[in-house]
């Protein structure tokens, strides 16, 4: 697998990068064994950086990447407090205190890459930079990350401390960093770690149905995206974007991943699966300027119906157009 830099200063891994939410069990059932199966096929592939969160499945995500233990590029993130009910805290106090439970859950003395997960209205975000250069001086972390961050924020935290990384949600469907963060991203030498790749499932080899989603606590139930009209017309038309896919010989997901890797090359997709069997479908996928210009036609900025999150999923979510 081809390599990219994660961040000015920080080490260099696959350029695609795995996104471990779906172990803690929001998108189906899942079990360790074949949670450790995945990431076995993933490193084999080349992938070299695991994202993973203390609130995925509330330290499932984390304990298993723990007892897999190979020597790979983690980042983890903190800030949101599960609750119920949910809320967001930058203090210094909780950040470490998160940082040495994702520590021991992870069997690590250092994370690679430690990510405010949500921004805390109360938390000026040069007092977090602050924390988080100490965490750095201390040897804890070796760099850090924002996410769901607008770009005036992340030149006020870079100012203060080197930014490393910023993870935003970023796929042929949700085209927002194109406005202005992808471009400080690259200004500032931060690299774009995009999550949500694939559509929260959406460009895959199949077209989704409803019945797929998880009882309970599949959050898609209630995204704009998944419900009705809105869930029929998007699977309209990345049902044309599939057709163009499988006529080439091509998996969905690869592709939809190798559009995300051909728009800069400081940006990190970080797809995420159950199995090892999707993990494969990522792989060995490129395009020529002809593919991306289809590509483009097919699916032109802005196709997708309803928001990526409802009014109560943007707590903490900052918007900037």
């Amino acid at each position: 697998m081809k390599q990219r830099q994660l961040g000015a200063n920080g080490p260099t891994v696959g350029e695609i990068g795995f996104g471990a939410m779906s172990f803690g069990g929001m998108f189906g059932e899942t079990d360790e064994a074949t949670s450790l199966r995945t990431l076995d096929a993933g490193l084999e592939a080349g992938i070299t950086l695991i994202d993973t969160a203390n609130i995925y499945g509330l330290g499932v995500s984390e304990t298993v990447i723990g007892k897999w233990g190979r020597a790979v590029t983690l980042a983890t993130k903190c800030g949101i407090v599960a609750g119920p009910p949910r809320s967001v805290d930058n203090s210094e106090p909780y950040i470490r205190a998160c940082l040495e439970e994702s520590l021991r859950r992870l069997k690590r003395d250092h994370i690679d890459l430690y990510y405010l997960h949500r921004l805390d209205p109360k938390v000026p975000v040069e007092e977090v930079a602050g924390t988080m250069s100490r965490l750095i001086d201390e040897g804890k972390i070796g760099g850090y990350g924002l996410s769901e961050i607008a770009p005036y924020t992340l030149r006020r935290a870079h100012a203060e401390c080197p930014v490393m990384a910023v993870q935003n949600e970023y796929s042929l469907w949700t085209r927002l960093p194109e406005l202005g963060l992808l471009r400080t991203c690259k200004e500032l030498g931060v690299a774009f770690v995009a999550f949500s790749p694939l559509g929260r499932g959406m460009f895959g080899e199949r077209e989704m149905r409803r019945e797929d989603f998880r009882s309970g606590v599949d959050f898609r139930h209630t995204n704009p995206r998944f419900v009705e009209p809105n869930f029929s017309a998007n699977n309209a038309a990345i049902a044309k974007f599939r057709a163009f896919c499988q006529e080439r010989g091509w998996s969905v997901s690869g592709t939809a991943v190798a559009w995300v890797l051909a728009q800069g090359d400081h940006i990190i997709p970080i797809p995420g699966t159950r199995t090892a069997e999707h993990l494969r479908h990522w792989l060995d996928a490129s395009l020529t300027p002809e593919d991306l210009a289809e590509i483009e036609r097919i699916l032109p900025a802005g196709f997708a119906w309803g928001d990526r999150y409802g009014d109560h999923q943007m707590n903490a979510i900052e918007r900037y157009c």
